[in-house]
């Protein structure tokens, strides 16, 4: 029954923001990604009414880019979407996904609305992430190393 709401809300979601200048968090998330030569390891957040949410809903899956697979931890936590992103084989993670959006649920939000507001008041890095409809600024709570081998 959740995952119905949740499918529902992430469709009404990208449908309603269709017409908006905003790119995808899915978009900002491969490009950072992309942008920092696909590390081993990344965590950022970024506001949320700077991308379109389409995958509100989604707190653990497998994200690919250029070929290469990363275990996505994911959730919205008030002003930011949290991303916490490692590089790693493909597995399935619908139980962990699941289990991780039903957690969000009874528990009413309230940890990640603390996380978020904490997350606010300490992030202070900042970086430039170019996307197909501009430039969105992520969030880091601490520095990571640009020029890491991976």
């Amino acid at each position: 029954m959740l995952g119905f709401i949740v499918k529902a809300l992430r469709q009404y979601i990208i449908k309603s923001s269709a017409i908006k200048k905003k790119p995808f968090a899915s978009e900002v998330l491969s490009c950072h990604l992309k942008q920092r030569h696909l590390p081993h390891w990344t965590s950022f957040s970024v506001y949320q009414h700077s991308v379109i949410n389409d995958q509100f809903g989604f707190s653990h899956f497998n994200w690919k880019v250029d070929g290469v697979n990363y275990h996505i931890l994911r959730t919205g936590c008030f002003p930011f979407i949290k991303y916490h992103c490692s590089k790693r084989p493909h597995e399935d993670l619908s139980f962990d996904d699941t289990f991780f959006t039903w957690l969000k649920f009874l528990n009413l939000g309230i940890p990640t609305l603390a996380y978020g507001v904490a997350s606010w008041m300490l992030v202070k890095i900042s970086e430039d992430i170019h996307t197909s409809k501009g430039i969105v600024k992520i969030y880091f709570l601490l520095q990571e190393d640009k020029d890491a081998i991976n």
